[in-house]
């Protein structure tokens, strides 16, 4: 029986289809950044405080203002029925069971409305579409399927190069699609020219501008955060534009190659940004230490990703509670023994340099 998260994902890749395998673990390019994800948080250490006193102990924390049992969310994942028949509604079940925070994928593969019978807290993760009025559907449907916020992500304004996918031939297969989309009309095709290019002129005619996220977020009745953030500037101005938190997050290393890992980046947009929004990390984590160390460098809550899919994976609903359970008592068991009895007294002084080159102030 799988213990740790690195049990399920053993276990998860004993049953998974060749193709379906390169398409859940595979990152862009030579998978550079995908492997820096993890390998950074190893390069973080944390530094106990000796006899506190951590009677009454708990986990409890806010997620954009509202009361959470703990800081660890449900990231968006697509296409969740290519790992298990009941797909959204067994991870929706899952963190229910876990008081998790579930941000539902734009591409889900299953409808927003079956999702929304099951209680528990929602966001939802929204590509802006090539007009405004699309992304308004999506948006109101998504709103009144119970969404809390909308997580608009703003790195992958077309696909990156995915190398080990293409190779294992992976396609979608029948009854699989991105259900949210099956009634937005398509756009038209620009008509390329001699001498343009396919990526600028073609694919890029239709990413999002500062003036549609701005429209957006004037438009939207939920919260705006954006999640893909890795620059402080980037992150001061997104602030400046009316957001309501922002992910730090690399897409979990599949759009482009080489980018840092999240958590190297994360003190700078926190210490960016201040006070006024929410810092969220989303990549790499794979035990509660993780977890700790990303909220000592000032991250409000952490996104998981495909842990929760190994869980799934392995057994349905039951197998993805069971990950996010183990992370939250590692969690407990980190902050026990490093003399923090809430999140609140996560501090920075509580992580130092391991393995590596020092943490700079900026990151500690």
């Amino acid at each position: 029986m799988p213990v740790t998260l690195s049990d399920f994902e053993a276990s998860a890749h004993a049953t998974l289809a060749a193709d379906v395998f390169a398409y859940l673990e595979g990152g862009a390019e030579g998978e550079l950044s995908l492997r820096q994800n993890r390998a950074s948080f190893g390069r973080i250490g944390v530094l106990p405080r000796l006899l506190a006193d951590c009677a009454g102990g708990h986990t409890r924390t806010t997620i954009l203002g509202q009361p959470a049992a703990h800081p660890i969310m449900v990231a968006p994942m697509a296409f969740q029925r290519l790992f298990h028949t009941e797909g959204e509604t067994a991870t929706a079940l899952a963190a229910a069971a876990q008081e998790a925070v579930m941000v539902v994928s734009c591409q889900t593969s299953t409808a927003p409305e079956d999702i929304a019978t099951i209680p528990g807290r929602r966001w939802f993760q929204l590509y802006m579409q090539a007009d405004h009025d699309s992304t308004m559907t999506l948006v109101n449907r998504a709103v009144d399927c119970g969404a809390e916020a909308l997580v608009v992500t703003l790195d992958a304004p077309i696909n990156g190069l995915r190398d080990r996918e293409v190779a294992a031939g992976f396609a979608l297969p029948d009854g699989v699609r991105p259900v949210m989309l099956d009634l937005l009309p398509q756009p038209p095709r620009p008509q390329l020219q001699d001498g343009q290019s396919v990526v600028f002129d073609g694919m890029m005619v239709f990413a999002p501008t500062w003036a549609d996220l701005t429209r957006l977020i004037a438009d939207s009745p939920v919260p705006v955060i954006i999640k893909g953030c890795l620059r402080a500037a980037d992150a001061r101005l997104f602030v400046d534009a009316g957001v309501a938190g922002i992910i730090v997050s690399n897409h979990g290393g599949r759009v482009l190659d080489t980018v840092p890992a999240p958590v190297t980046q994360l003190a700078a947009v926190v210490q960016a940004v201040g006070q006024d929004v929410p810092v969220y990390l989303d990549g790499g984590i794979r035990r509660g230490s993780d977890v700790f160390k990303a909220l000592a460098l000032g991250a409000e809550a952490v996104l998981v990703g495909r842990p929760v899919m190994h869980g799934l994976i392995v057994d349905g609903a039951r197998g993805a509670s069971q990950v996010l359970r183990r992370l939250r008592d590692e969690l407990e068991v980190t902050m026990a023994l490093c003399g923090c009895a809430t999140v609140a007294d996560i501090t920075p002084d509580m992580i130092t340099a391991f393995g590596g080159d020092p943490i700079s102030e900026s990151d500690s």
